[in-house]
């Protein structure tokens, strides 16, 4: 009698997980490592040592990029929410209607279109606004930052108003609440965990983002991922390991933070 299938256990899975993960994460480990290292090349282990971390804290190109990223992060994921989350409401809080998922593809094009398309096509578009307008700030680089992050934020809001009941909402309605009081006193603290995972998706996107930046920026407006992708072009030193270190805990350290913030409001 033939055995039953199950799709719990399939041979070779466990193989090809554990091969996918060595894949991934044995890098990350191996920079981690070496951005301890005493030595100035990276092939060879000098004995443990924080000199890297030291020059990178004071290195004030490092700095500037730094404080540059989180200015653009925290702008640009604070606009594409609070669209996305405009956008969620009026694709959700509706009947369907003739047009709407031609809304929903528009709203999600920046994730089906390559990302070097959209750098080209800024590129193209700002440099016109650049020689009309005379202007090269950063408002620039906010603006593309927005336009990118805006689908990343409106995928989790957007879930979570679709999973939430709507029976406290049409009951406001009944005692003759506004929408704008039913939004702020009944939609939003429900929403608010789709707001946080939306925020905190459209700041860490923001944040590595390279391609569109190094299409997009003016000069003197490096931020950390294109400082650094400069940096290695000249050759790789311990000193890029120890800033690619503190960017991955700093990361992680985001994501840990809004997901504690999402299970305390849950």
């Amino acid at each position: 009698m033939a055995s039953s299938f199950s799709i719990k256990h399939q041979p070779g899975f466990t193989a090809i997980a554990a091969t996918c993960f060595i894949v991934l994460y044995l890098p990350i480990v191996v920079l981690v490592v070496y951005a301890f290292n005493a030595a100035t090349s990276t092939s060879e282990w000098g004995g443990f040592s924080l000199k890297w971390f030291q020059s990178a804290w004071q290195n004030t190109q490092v700095i500037d990029a730094t404080l540059r990223s989180f200015q653009i992060g925290a702008i640009a994921a604070t606009l594409a929410t609070i669209a996305a989350t405009m956008a969620a409401l009026a694709t959700t809080r509706t009947a369907a209607y003739p047009g709407l998922t031609f809304k929903y593809a528009a709203i999600n094009q920046p994730l089906m279109v390559p990302e070097i398309v959209t750098g080209v096509a800024l590129l193209i578009f700002f440099s016109r606004v650049k020689i009309f307008t005379g202007y090269s700030g950063l408002g620039y680089l906010i603006a593309a930052h927005t336009a990118f992050c805006i689908p990343f934020a409106y995928l989790p809001i957007r879930a979570r108003l679709e999973n939430m009941d709507l029976t406290l909402e049409r009951a406001a309605a009944d005692l003759y609440a506004t929408p704008w009081r039913t939004f702020r006193r009944i939609t939003l603290p429900l929403l608010w965990p789709g707001i946080l995972a939306g925020l905190m998706l459209a700041f860490v996107i923001s944040l590595d983002d390279v391609v569109i930046t190094e299409f997009v920026k003016s000069g003197g407006q490096d931020t950390l991922p294109t400082y650094m992708l400069g940096q290695i072009r000249r050759g790789i030193t311990p000193e890029i390991n120890a800033i690619s270190t503190v960017f991955l805990l700093l990361s992680v350290a985001i994501v840990t933070l809004f997901f504690l913030i999402s299970r305390k409001r849950d």
